[in-house]
C-alpha cells in the first residue's frame, strides 16, 4: 500500500468512526436530549456534528468539484456527489421534511470507500507492469585497465564485449563468447526452467545470469534491445482502447448531462406546475443524481482491461492494446506457419538413400561440400550430419556453427552456384555436384528416384549422375498436439496450417496435429492471398488470428486481424507486426492468451450488465418516490465496488 492509500485510509476510519458515534447518538436520543438541555434546535446540532465526518471525508471531492468547474469540466462524478450531498444537507431548511444529514455524510463517506478501492485496484493491477519495469538493467560491467567498471548500457555499441556475473541481468542483446551459466528468462517468457548459456549462444537483454560468468558481444544497442522495446510496447499498450472500453467513455459523456438535466427536471417541475411539495420532489433528485454517477462502469471497464493486460504479462503474453485483448476473445480460427511455430525450425537428417553404386556416407559428403557456404537450415542439416559422421559419432549436431564444419574441406569447394529456389550447383574437386530439389534435377536432366519416407528432400547428382537423396525433416515441437486440442476446446472452430514446404510434409505434420487444413508450398505473398481468402469466409463478428515467427511472415501477422508472433524474444520483425507477443515459442500459450481475452471479456459485460441493470432499477425507484438515499449509496458506491472487486479478477490469469 502506498503512502497516499495509507493516508486515505486513515481519514476513511477517523470519518467512519466519528459518522458511527454521531449516528449512534442520533438513533438513541442523545442528541435531541443535549439540544434541549442547551436550548438549541436538536437538528441543528445534528447537521453540526454530521458536518464534521462529512468534511473530514469529502474536503476534497468538493474542492475537485469547484476547481473542475472553473475548468469548465461540469459533468463529473465529484460534481455530482458535491451536489447530492449538499442537498441533502439543505434538506434541513424544508421544516416539512424528515433529515437527511446522515445520508448525506454516508453518500461522501462510501463514495471515498469506492474512491480508496479504486485506487487500491488500479495500483494491483499496475504491479506486473511495475516487475516488467524491474528487467530494466542499470548498467553493464566492462573491463577497463584491468578492473571491472559499471557503465550506462545506452553508451555500448554493436561489437563491444560485457561482462555478466551470477545475480545480474544483461544489459544488452548479444552473443556469448566465454563462460557459461544457466540463464533466468522468467521475466520475459514466463518460463520457471532456466536455459543453458555458453560460447556461441544468443542472450536477451532483461535475462538473469544464475550460475556463472559470462562475457557477452553486444549485438544491438540498447535502444533496440529486446527489453527496451518490450518496455516501449507495455508502456503505450494502455494507449489503445477497445471498442468497448470507447463506447463507456462516450457513452458516460453523454449520460451524465442527460441525467443531471432528468434530476433537475425531477426536482423543480412537480413543485412548480403540480404545486407538489418541494422537499419530497427535491429528495427524489436527489436520489437520482447520486445513482446516475458512472464511475461503476467508467473505473471497472477499463480496469478489466488493464487486469487482462497485466495477467497476460506474467504468462509471457504480451498484448498491445486492450483493443487486441478485445479482438482475441472473438478469434474463431486460427491460421499457423508451420517452421518455426508448430515446429521446432531445427532440420536434421533423418535418412540418406544412395543409387547408381555411390555409397551412404560418399553422398552425405558431397552434398555437404556442396552446401559448404549456405545458410540455409537444410544446407546446416547435411552439414551437422556430416561432421557427426566425420567425427566418428560425436555429438556435433549440436554444436556450434564452427564445430558442425569439421571435416569440411573448404579448399576443394569452388564455382559454387545459388539457383534461387532450386539448390546449389557447385565444383567439388574435380566433379560437378548438384543438390537441391527434384526440379532441379528435372532441370539438369538427371533421371532420379524419388524417396518414400516425408520430410524435405534434398537430391544429390555428380557429374549428370543421380547419387542419392537426402530427407531432412524438422521436428513436431512436443507440445504441439496438446495446443492444438486446447484450442478447440477453447471454441476455436477452424485451424489452417500454411507453409512453404513441400505438399506431403505438410500434410503429414497437419495430421500428426489435427490441423483440419493445409496450404502447402507456398511463397509469402501466396500466404497473403490465402489469409485474404480465409478473412473473406469469417462470419460477422468473429476473428482470424495468424501465427508465426515474424521475420519472413511479417505481412501476414499485419493482414490478419490478429497477429500472433511465436518465439519472439530478439525478433524486430515479430515485436513490430504482431498485435500479441508470446515470449516463449510454446504453441500452448495461444490458447491460453484466448483463455485470458475471453474471461476478461466475460468481467467486462458482468460489470456493464450488473451496473446498468441496477442503475437504472434504482433511478425508476426513485423517480416513483419508491428510493431513498440509503439505496442510492448502493446503487452508486456499493455497485462501484463490487464491479471493481470483480474486476480485479482479470488480474489472476
Amino acid at each position: 500500500m502506498t503512502p497516499k492509500q495509507k493516508k486515505n485510509l486513515a481519514r476513511i476510519l477517523v470519518a467512519l468512526a466519528l459518522f458511527v458515534g454521531v449516528f449512534a447518538a442520533s438513533e438513541s436520543g442523545a442528541l435531541a436530549t443535549a439540544g434541549a438541555a442547551a436550548s438549541i434546535n436538536p437538528l441543528y446540532v445534528e447537521f453540526a456534528l454530521y458536518l464534521i465526518p462529512y468534511l473530514i471525508a469529502g474536503y476534497d471531492v468538493i474542492a475537485n468539484a469547484f476547481r473542475n468547474i472553473g475548468r469548465g469540466q461540469v459533468f463529473d462524478e465529484d460534481f455530482l456527489m458535491t451536489i447530492a450531498t449538499f442537498g441533502a444537507f439543505a434538506l434541513v431548511f424544508f421544516p416539512e421534511s424528515e433529515p437527511h444529514m446522515a445520508e448525506g455524510a454516508a453518500v461522501m463517506l462510501f463514495f471515498q470507500v469506492g474512491e480508496f478501492f479504486q485506487d487500491y485496484a488500479v495500483n494491483k493491477s499496475r504491479q506486473s507492469i511495475r516487475d516488467m519495469m524491474d528487467i530494466a538493467p542499470e548498467f553493464a560491467n566492462v573491463m577497463r585497465d584491468g578492473a571491472l567498471e559499471q557503465v550506462d548500457p545506452y553508451e555500448h555499441s554493436p561489437g563491444d564485449e560485457f561482462i555478466v556475473k551470477p545475480g545480474e541481468r544483461i544489459p544488452l542483446d548479444g552473443v556469448v563468447t566465454a563462460g557459461s551459466s544457466q540463464i533466468d528468462t522468467a521475466a520475459l517468457t514466463g518460463e520457471s526452467l532456466p536455459r543453458h548459456a555458453s560460447a556461441g549462444s544468443a542472450v536477451i537483454s532483461g535475462c538473469v545470469s544464475l550460475t556463472g560468468t559470462l562475457t557477452v558481444r553486444a549485438t544491438k544497442p540498447f535502444e533496440d534491445s529486446t527489453v527496451s522495446r518490450i518496455l516501449e510496447l507495455v508502456e503505450s499498450a494502455a494507449d489503445k482502447k477497445a471498442r468497448t472500453e470507447s463506447f463507456i467513455t462516450r457513452f458516460a459523456r453523454y449520460y451524465t448531462p442527460a441525467v443531471v438535466g432528468i434530476a433537475v427536471l425531477l426536482a423543480l417541475l412537480p413543485p412548480l406546475a403540480l404545486g407538489l411539495p418541494w422537499a419530497d420532489w427535491v429528495q427524489r433528485g436527489l436520489i437520482f443524481l447520486v445513482v446516475s454517477c458512472p464511475c461503476a462502469l467508467v473505473i471497472s471497464v477499463p480496469l478489466s482491461f488493464f487486469g487482462g493486460i497485466g495477467g497476460a504479462s506474467r504468462q509471457g503474453i504480451l498484448v498491445k492494446g486492450s483493443n487486441y485483448l478485445e479482438a482475441l476473445a472473438q478469434v474463431d480460427t486460427v491460421v499457423f506457419d508451420k517452421t518455426g511455430t508448430l515446429t521446432s525450425g531445427v532440420f536434421k537428417v533423418t535418412s540418406t538413400t544412395p543409387a547408381n553404386g555411390f555409397s551412404r556416407s560418399e553422398v552425405l559428403r558431397l552434398a555437404a561440400h556442396a552446401e559448404a557456404f549456405s545458410n540455409h537450415p537444410v544446407a546446416q542439416a547435411v552439414r551437422n550430419a556430416y561432421a557427426k559422421e566425420a567425427a566418428n559419432g560425436a555429438n556435433a549436431a549440436e554444436s556450434s556453427q564452427s564445430e558442425s564444419d569439421r571435416g569440411i574441406d573448404a579448399a576443394m569447394v569452388r564455382e559454387v552456384r545459388e539457383l534461387g529456389g532450386l539448390g546449389i550447383s557447385a565444383r567439388v574437386g574435380e566433379t560437378t555436384v548438384l543438390a537441391g530439389s527434384a526440379a532441379l534435377m528435372e532441370g539438369n536432366g538427371v533421371a532420379f528416384q524419388a524417396p518414400s519416407q516425408a520430410g524435405t528432400v534434398v537430391y544429390v547428382a555428380v557429374d549428370g549422375v543421380f547419387a542419392g537423396s537426402i530427407i531432412v525433416a524438422d521436428a513436431v515441437k512436443p507440445d504441439t498436439r496438446e495446443a492444438i486440442i486446447a484450442l478447440q476446446e477453447a471454441g476455436v472452430r477452424n485451424t489452417v496450417m500454411l507453409t512453404g514446404d513441400k505438399e506431403s510434409v505438410a500434410r503429414t505434420v497437419a495430421a500428426e496435429l489435427g490441423i483440419a487444413q493445409v496450404r502447402a508450398e507456398l511463397l509469402p505473398q501466396d500466404k497473403v492471398a490465402q489469409v485474404e481468402s480465409l478473412l473473406a469466409a469469417q462470419a460477422p463478428g468473429r476473428k482470424l488470428a495468424f501465427v508465426g515467427d515474424g521475420i519472413n511472415d511479417a505481412p501476414v501477422l499485419m493482414r490478419s486481424d490478429i497477429g500472433i508472433a511465436m518465439g519472439a524474444i530478439g525478433s524486430d520483425a515479430a515485436i513490430e507486426a504482431a498485435d500479441v507477443v508470446l515470449m516463449d515459442d510454446k504453441p500452448a500459450n495461444i490458447a491460453r492468451a484466448i483463455r485470458i481475452a475471453r474471461k476478461t471479456m466475460r468481467i467486462v459485460w458482468q460489470n456493464i450488465v450488473f451496473a446498468l441493470g441496477v442503475k437504472f432499477g434504482v433511478l425508476a425507484l426513485a423517480a416513483f418516490g419508491m428510493a431513498n438515499l440509503w439505496l442510492a449509496v448502493f446503487a452508486d458506491v456499493g455497485v462501484a465496488v463490487l464491479a471493481i472487486i470483480n474486476a480485479m479478477r482479470a488480474m489472476r490469469a
